[in-house]
């Protein structure tokens, strides 16, 4: 079967995150992402370093399925070859300040002029207006920003996420509107610019809190894992590890409340809707900590489980690879590359889909692997690839 995407080219110059995982995803539906870096290879290609070739874990994930081409875009030479080849793309990604875009010819009028239908992926930390526009920043800013940092860990200590969820969001949200903007392009034959940002990522994932605090004004303050809108909603100490449990709405209470053997409960006025369960959570928490406390994670899991009690088992990374469950849905695909001393589990895009189903293609690419193929492509002899080798546009 055809993949989806087939036929689409995509130019990747995102870093880190929002906009390689957004390419990420369109390689993964077929089509054909090359990934556009410095010669010496871009700063987020050694994060976290795990191989003999300095590759890390975060450039293993964001770049399966891509191809790699290095070039000096700042360059007379270099800014030709990007000409080239949007010239032959259908989308170009780049989570770049706007400054940036503009320098190396990849804001959306001069991609434009090259090829009028093309479109145009950007992610920026602020958006395009309003007093930070200019300001850069990372996941943590989205997080800070939009009420989620405040809101977790304690009234003395707020935390941010070490998982960058701003980011994926935001790489997730870019990919839908590319989606989108191919679609109407098929229909209109126009191409689009799709602008995402990470403080609207994260306002977006807070907005039922910020609703909630602009027409009645809660004030809410942090409570660690302990939940506010319902109770027993909280991570809780097993006799060798940590389970959590999370009870939102009536029938799930009411199963909570018979297997904990309280079933006086659901008549007392204090506990009568979610709202003054949250209010009164410190009893139902005691009452789930003994419980809990008395059970191994595994038979906390099972029990709770079993009465369709929404629960899981809290795992370190080697727990979460080890994890039958996990197993079970075979969506981390052992890839071999260059240098590692074993397969890296690379994380498929998490649906299922009866006909056009994505997948994991070909491991990520070595710094600059494609570059030639991709310079003949575009119409470069061999002499001039040379060239552009020996005077270090390429």
């Amino acid at each position: 079967m055809t993949a989806l995407l087939q036929g689409i080219r995509v130019l990747d110059f995102g870093r880190y995150i929002a906009g390689p995982y957004c390419a990420a995803l369109l390689a993964e539906y077929g089509a054909e992402v090359i990934r556009i870096e410095k010669r010496e290879g871009s700063e987020d290609r050694f994060v976290a370093p795990i191989g003999a070739n300095g590759e890390g874990s975060l450039f293993l994930q964001m770049n399966r399925n891509k191809l790699s081409l290095t070039v000096d875009p700042m360059t007379a030479e270099g800014r030709e070859v990007v000409r080239r080849l949007v010239k032959t793309a259908d989308v170009v990604v780049a989570n770049l300040p706007a400054a940036s875009l503009a320098a190396m010819g990849l804001d959306y009028e001069s991609l434009r002029s090259v090829k009028p239908d093309i479109i145009l992926t950007t992610a920026s930390a602020f958006g395009a207006t309003g007093p930070m526009a200019r300001n850069v920043g990372f996941d943590g800013v989205g997080q800070a920003m939009s009420g989620a940092v405040f809101m977790t860990g304690e009234t003395d200590q707020p935390y941010r996420a070490q998982v960058n969820w701003v980011d994926f969001g935001t790489a997730l949200h870019c990919a839908f509107g590319t989606m989108a903007a191919l679609m109407e392009r098929a229909r209109s034959g126009s191409g689009q610019q799709v602008s995402g940002s990470l403080l609207g990522t994260a306002l977006a994932f807070t907005n039922s809190l910020l609703i909630e605090q602009a027409v009645i004004s809660k004030n809410r303050v942090p409570t660690g894992n302990c939940g506010q809108a319902a109770a027993p909603v909280n991570i809780y100490r097993t006799a060798d590890g940590w389970v959590l449990c999370q009870v939102v709405g009536q029938p799930l209470y009411e199963r909570w409340a018979k297997l904990m053997g309280e079933p006086h409960w659901l008549t007392d006025p204090l506990f009568s809707n979610d709202l003054s369960r949250g209010e009164n959570a410190k009893a139902i928490d005691e009452r789930m900590g003994s419980w809990c406390a008395s059970r191994t994670t595994n038979e906390a899991v099972e029990i709770l489980g079993s009465a369709k009690i929404p629960c899981g088992p809290v795992l370190n990374a080697q727990a979460a690879l080890n994890h039958p469950q996990v197993k079970a849905m075979n969506l981390l695909e052992p890839v071999d590359y260059p240098g590692l001393p074993r397969a890296a589990p690379l994380a498929r895009v998490p649906l299922s889909m009866s006909r056009t189903e994505g997948g994991i293609r070909h491991r990520p690419p070595l710094l600059g692997e494609h570059t030639d193929r991709i310079l003949g492509e575009i119409g470069y002899s061999p002499e001039a690839i040379a060239g552009l080798h020996a005077s270090g546009v390429v």
